[in-house]
């Protein structure tokens, strides 16, 4: 039968190889020089050795040219890479540990805090593990191709501007204050910069209670719960001891965007980061005459994280594309 006759040809071919590899091993043996006297038992060690060697393959973090997880490339890469940071809030990290949540609030009780994630946890769907193999086009630049994932950012749109940005959006970073409304394939990645963005999100898919921060924001949102993911507060912290060694007060949006890309894609293509082609730090979308403002208040440093990514981008973990 025919499986009988699949079975035979299996049975044959590992016969040949076998043969093949035993034949190799005693050619290339027997040309060695040697005085110690010939051993079977020795021989036998050496033809296993050979055959584990014949079948060994190094197993890679990822099936891409290159990975961005992979160690050995970079040392300064290697020291500041931490592959078990999770991004974003889930039913197994949900409880944010003290010296993170203090570093977060400064001066603000831990007691809060909980009670923050507990009603998160009760309002949102949080996710059981990290989802893993995107790539992030961000503003400034039309990716080349058809990426796998697109992260945008804060109030930055596509429609109007598809040749710089492209049109497709599959994560969008937010906090309350930079809501606007998605579309209903969008997941939206809330990063909490104070425990009031917490209970907004949990307000605005519930009650509507909270319309106000230090600016007005939406009652209510139009997104599913299960859309919705929530940027790790320790997450923040290891990038801010990490990657910004203290630089300024705490990453910028960019940079968390960047840093949550780095942990869970596989490769990273970075589009419109840093100033344009005069020296302008603003948004692709409007003339913005105070963009650079954060250089005077000292809560970004924009000039340390353009040099992160630079970085990253000399060692070839991401593609970084200038804008205009």
């Amino acid at each position: 039968s025919r499986c009988s006759l699949s079975l035979l040809n299996v049975k044959m071919f590992t016969f040949v190889f076998l043969l093949i590899t035993a034949t190799s091993f005693l050619l290339n043996y027997t040309h060695q020089v040697t005085t110690t006297t010939w051993d079977p038992r020795q021989l036998v060690v050496q033809f296993s050795e050979h055959v584990q060697k014949l079948f060994k393959h190094p197993r890679r973090p990822c099936s891409c040219h290159t990975c961005i997880s992979e160690p050995g490339h970079s040392l300064w890469f290697d020291q500041r890479f931490n592959s078990t940071m999770q991004p974003f809030l889930t039913s197994q990290n949900a409880f944010i540990p003290e010296d993170s949540y203090r570093w977060w609030l400064v001066k603000v009780s831990f007691e809060t805090g909980l009670l923050c994630v507990k009603a998160i946890q009760r309002a949102l769907k949080l996710p059981d593990h990290c989802r893993k193999w995107y790539q992030i086009p961000n503003p400034g630049q039309a990716p080349g191709s058809g990426p796998s994932a697109c992260h945008i950012m804060n109030r930055a749109p596509t429609a109007g501007y598809e040749s710089d940005v492209g049109s497709k959006t599959t994560h969008h970073f937010v906090y309350p204050e930079s809501y606007k409304e998605l579309a209903a394939n969008v997941s939206m990645i809330l990063i909490p910069f104070k425990t009031l963005d917490l209970r907004w999100v949990v307000t605005a898919l519930t009650t509507g209670t909270i319309n106000f921060t230090y600016v007005p924001v939406p009652r209510k949102i139009k997104v599913k719960k299960e859309k919705i993911l929530v940027y790790n507060p320790a997450f923040m912290k290891y990038i801010y001891e990490n990657w910004l060694e203290h630089h300024g007060r705490y990453p910028s949006t960019g940079l968390l965007s960047l840093m949550f890309a780095l942990h869970v894609c596989d490769e990273v293509n970075v589009y419109g980061f840093g100033a344009d082609s005069k020296g302008h730090w603003h948004h692709y979308w409007e003339n913005n005459t105070s963009g650079g403002a954060f250089r005077k208040t000292g809560v970004h440093d924009g000039d340390f994280e353009f040099n992160i990514t630079l970085t990253l981008a000399s060692i070839e973990k991401i593609k970084f594309f200038k804008g205009r």
